[in-house]
């Protein structure tokens, strides 16, 4: 045996000795060399990841060093922030009717590089194409699923919702797809519907009124289906909260920070006197802005606070007399 190698022996008993004083599992850092014995003793061989060295698990000594770590060189602590950090392929998501596994070929005849492709080429790649949409959607469920995912990102992007409420409304409708609820309904209104009750989930309401402007179904059907799809698949969505509706009208008209928050300590107010029972949430919404922003000495109309919320302008007359009686009764 070398000098270097009894060397690195002792070295490596001492660090034996003193992560057993320290009650150090090591077997959680190595792992069993299967069919592999030391030339020494013929002791068992394990590999000790932490210090990338394969050692003897009996006499201590090093077979090999400075082994290359093929694992990845960050950490995970779930499932989710591993899909997120792994960069072997686009995450899955529930937005894409086949989660995003399938190929996608390009519609530009273009190669690589950005030339056209030629007259055979074209071809090729059309038949490609052909073929690989054929392959996507194999069935009629798939069809259904790939029209009403298409259905809910459109109506996601009119409405600026972000991507989470995408994920939670094309959840809910492969949950309704699996449980048979669609027979008898429209893909466009139970899509509607779930896009609906995914934006009251996640805390950025819509409105029917908002929702029916990029729906292709409806009003009343929209209602009617989203009451059917909650009760079917106990979805737990709370009513709707006033507050959820200002900061997105206070965005739109460009009214200060100041008037965002007195808006919301007038919906609390009118919360405690009880006003806000059996009012539309949009409606107290907006006529809040409207009087925050007279209360803070800013510029608007109930026209333009009428066109933002999508609410006429004598349910803001009606809302705002509310709110300042509200008000008035909690200061007395």
């Amino acid at each position: 045996m070398s000098e270097r190698t009894f060397t690195t022996t002792t070295n490596r008993s001492r660090s034996r000795d003193r992560q057993s004083r320290t009650g150090t599992k090591q077997t959680e850092t190595e792992t069993e060399h299967d069919g592999l014995q030391c030339p020494e003793c013929s002791g068992n061989v394990i590999t000790d990841d932490e210090h990338g060295e394969t050692v003897c698990d009996d006499c201590g000594l090093v077979i090999t060093e400075d082994s290359v770590d093929r694992g990845p060189e960050w950490r995970a602590f779930d499932s989710a922030e591993k899909d997120q950090k792994s960069r072997v392929g686009a995450p899955t998501t529930n937005t894409m009717h086949d989660k995003g596994l399938s190929t996608n070929i390009d519609w530009r005849n273009k190669d690589a590089y950005g030339r056209s492709l030629g007259a055979r080429q074209r071809q090729k790649m059309q038949r490609l194409r052909k073929w690989n949409e054929r392959f996507r959607t194999r069935d009629s469920k798939e069809r259904n699923l790939k029209q009403a995912l298409g259905e809910i990102d459109r109506m996601a992007s009119a409405l600026g919702l972000p991507d989470n409420v995408r994920e939670t409304a094309s959840v809910i409708y492969r949950r309704a797809l699996n449980e048979d609820l669609l027979p008898g309904r429209s893909i466009e209104g139970v899509s509607t519907s779930c896009v609906y009750a995914a934006a009251r989930m996640a805390g950025v309401p819509r409105s029917l009124d908002e929702i029916a402007d990029v729906s292709r179904v409806e009003k009343s059907e929209i209602a009617r289906t989203y009451r059917y799809v909650v009760r079917e698949l106990s979805l737990e969505v709370k009513p709707a909260d006033p507050e959820q509706y200002v900061p997105r009208f206070a965005s739109s008209l460009d009214l200060s920070e100041e008037s965002e928050m007195r808006a919301k300590q007038l919906l609390k107010n009118a919360k405690q006197q009880g006003v806000h029972s059996g009012k539309s949430p949009v409606g107290l919404a907006a006529a809040a802005v409207y009087a925050a922003a007279l209360l803070t000495n800013e510029k608007t109309t109930q026209a333009a606070v009428s066109e933002v919320a999508d609410i006429s302008e004598v349910t803001i007359r009606n809302r705002y007399h509310e709110l300042l009686e509200a008000e008035e009764e909690m200061l007395v």
